[in-house]
């Protein structure tokens, strides 16, 4: 029987799925980033799949997001996007630590996934952490710096940009540290999936499609790389796209 717990874990909400037969031994874990505007318990179904194969699922809520939404104007929301992404970073090491401090987690074999701003986050993952073993990007980007501008010039043409020159050369410092693209030796051959839909009107299909071209050379097994668009398919990630998420993970984590 599949176990859902809700948990706060340093202060982060989180919903844990996972096997009962295996609820507190030392299993391969997937943790699952929403996406913006989302909530955690809009990845139960992905999760479900997950926790059927035997992982241990941790879904966090993100800054500003479900239960942790503090009541931040929808604009005001859309302008922390980054601000969450690089929170959600950094609480990914805190649930690591503490899967590890628990003996929750087997021999490190961690995985990372997300859909949309949770596959941003993903991608950046790869960059801070060697410690994670395979991922998944679910219609996000690794081209952070550039979606980065694609968003301020959605911002400046609807008004005028409230950041500072300055606050602005922050965050793209900030950015260029965990942007995938700009540090594809960082992956290091780890398995690595993209699922994206090919009419996909809210995060571009070719940066993700475009990287994978991109990154391919930087892999000696070819198995370990996959790209996936969907024809006909927006920005929502449909069922088939969670089967091979949770098949991939199978093959690469478990």
């Amino acid at each position: 029987m599949i176990g859902i717990y809700q948990e706060s874990i340093k202060g982060i909400p989180c919903l844990h799925v996972v096997d009962q037969k295996y609820a507190g031994k030392a299993r391969p874990a997937v943790i699952y980033f929403h996406g913006f505007t989302s909530a955690k318990e809009q990845n139960l179904p992905i999760a479900y799949l997950l926790a059927e194969k035997g992982f241990r699922v941790l879904l966090p809520e993100a800054l500003h997001h479900g239960e942790r939404n503090d009541g931040l104007a929808d604009d005001k929301r859309q302008l922390a996007f980054f601000e969450i992404v690089l929170k959600n970073i950094s609480e990914l090491d805190t649930i690591r630590k503490y899967l590890l401090e628990n003996q929750l987690l087997k021999e490190n074999a961690l995985g990372v996934a997300g859909t949309s701003m949770g596959g941003i986050t993903t991608s950046a993952a790869l960059v801070r952490y060697s410690w994670v073993k395979a991922a998944a990007v679910m219609m996000g980007t690794p081209k952070l710096q550039a979606y980065a501008k694609q968003l301020l010039q959605y911002v400046e043409n609807n008004g005028k940009s409230p950041f500072t020159q300055e606050e602005l050369n922050k965050l793209f410092e900030k950015l260029a540290e965990i942007d995938l693209s700009a540090h594809m030796k960082a992956l290091n051959d780890r398995p690595l999936m993209f699922w994206h839909g090919e009419n996909d009107k809210v995060v571009p299909f070719e940066q993700s499609h475009s990287f994978y071209h991109a990154v391919k050379p930087y892999y000696k097994t070819a198995e370990h790389l996959q790209f996936i668009g969907e024809k006909g398919r927006e920005h929502k990630v449909s069922i088939p796209a969670m089967h091979r998420a949770t098949d991939w993970f199978e093959q690469h984590l478990l």
